[in-house]
């Protein structure tokens, strides 16, 4: 090598280490070449073991859609993905914010595969303030012509109507009037808690945002933006007890037209449930919610047993079949409010609001025996497969999702430990080990 290339090589590695973003050189396989500081501080965090040797091996409990992404990647060369983000943490309210990472990247060659990391948890902050500011002027300015306005008293029944709730919802002032709020919502997508938590967010901030399932008085349904704010007298004073309007628009057709980008920001790209940061964004609400005015709140962490083996034995193209059957089954053993998402891997999680700890352990033994119970064809092959599964439940010494989560990989391993195919729940206060 000329002293002239020597010298421009030894300029790019010390670019390359100095980068303000992290950088990470590997081979196909994620075989880690070369990787700066920022990259290693970033990533050591989530490193199995510390180790930094492969970087799917590393992210494969975390985000396993970039190897995926990879894998899929048929062009020479080219960008894989851009700006891709990976929440790690769900933080603490009012004291840390949530661990956000973006992943781009580029295939050099056949065998060369350039990855650029940022940390990005203060911009997603910014941004989702942003999002919310938004969706409330976009509330209030846009689809004028296709909404419903009610007014609401102070335990959210219906006091007063009129007719553009005939006209969105086809609804009756008999089917109406003095009912609460919640029969333009699907039954279990929403409870008593839920409803009184969205007048108490009106209270508190002015008004209270939310996109969702409503139906209409035939039981059709249409995606809804919905909108409560505290109602003022003619001397701009709140009433005593409070009153509410509430409006709600059918964004249906708006839906639509962003479900892509919607599903590829937070939804899984195997299993179409929930992603990582879909779950962590969801629970991180409902904790804020659970510790400003208690009620239970449960988490299951659960997985899939000995997946390793399907994965070795049927192929791995089976083992996402595998994967693909048990999100199937979350979603039908859950209710419409409950959040099911796949965190990485084989591992799932189910977010329970309103639910406690025996609850939560009857869902949790539902989920096993429905997987236990059943039995999977895949091209010919008859396949049967277990899960174990660790409950928790939020009380004064939760500090976080992260801590909820934590105590459930703990359950989760002690059904690992004590058997497999199994339900072990973890109380919170007193540690004290519950076997199903």
């Amino acid at each position: 090598m000329s002293d002239d290339l020597k010298s421009e090589y030894e300029s790019l590695l010390q670019f390359l280490y100095m980068a303000p973003v992290g950088l990470v050189q590997m081979k196909s396989d994620g075989e880690i070449v070369m990787i700066n500081p920022l990259s290693a501080q970033l990533l050591l965090p989530i490193a199995p073991d510390g180790d930094l040797s492969n970087f799917f091996i590393t992210l494969e409990n975390i985000a396993p859609e970039l190897q995926n992404l990879c894998s899929s990647f048929t062009k020479k060369r080219g960008q894989i993905c851009d700006a891709l983000r990976v929440q790690l943490t769900a933080g603490i309210p009012g004291k840390e914010d949530p661990k956000v990472l973006a992943f781009s990247l580029l295939k050099l060659d056949a065998d060369r595969i350039m990855a650029v990391i940022s940390d990005v948890s203060l911009l997603a902050k910014r941004e989702k303030q942003l999002q919310h500011n938004e969706a409330w002027f976009n509330a209030i300015f846009s689809g004028v012509t296709e909404y419903a306005l009610v007014s609401l008293d102070s335990d959210g029944n219906i006091e007063n109507w009129n007719v553009s709730l005939e006209r969105l919802g086809k609804y009756t002032a008999n089917e109406v009037e003095h009912k609460p709020y919640s029969i333009f919502f699907p039954k279990d997508s929403t409870d008593e808690e839920r409803l009184k938590d969205r007048l108490a967010e009106a209270d508190e901030n002015g008004w209270s945002l939310f996109e969702s399932w409503c139906l209409r008085s035939d039981g059709s349904r249409f995606w809804g933006s919905s909108i409560i704010s505290p109602l003022e007298n003619a001397l701009h004073e709140h009433f005593n007890p409070p009153r509410y309007s509430l409006i709600i628009r059918d964004i249906t057709e708006k839906r639509n037209s962003t479900e892509d980008l919607i599903k590829a920001s937070f939804n899984d790209h195997l299993t179409g449930i929930s992603n990582r940061r879909a779950f962590f964004e969801v629970a991180g609400i409902e904790f804020e919610r659970c510790k400003k005015r208690p009620r239970p709140l449960s988490l299951l962490a659960i997985d899939a047993d000995h997946f390793k083996k399907v994965n070795d034995t049927f192929g791995h193209a089976t083992g996402d079949e595998v994967l693909k059957h048990l999100s199937a089954v979350l979603q039908d053993c859950v209710r419409e409010m409950d959040l099911v998402a796949r965190i990485g891997g084989e591992e799932f999680s189910a977010l329970l609001p309103s639910t406690d700890m025996q609850g939560a352990i009857k869902i949790a033994e539902r989920i096993r025996s429905s997987i236990a119970e059943s039995l999977l064809e895949v091209n010919g092959q008859k396949i049967r497969y277990t899960v174990s599964i660790g409950v928790s439940t939020v009380n004064e010494n939760v500090t976080g999702i992260d801590m909820l989560l934590k105590i459930a990989d703990e359950a989760l391993y002690a059904s690992k430990h004590g058997g497999r195919n199994r339900v072990t729940a973890i109380h919170p206060q007193a540690v004290k080990i519950i076997d199903q």
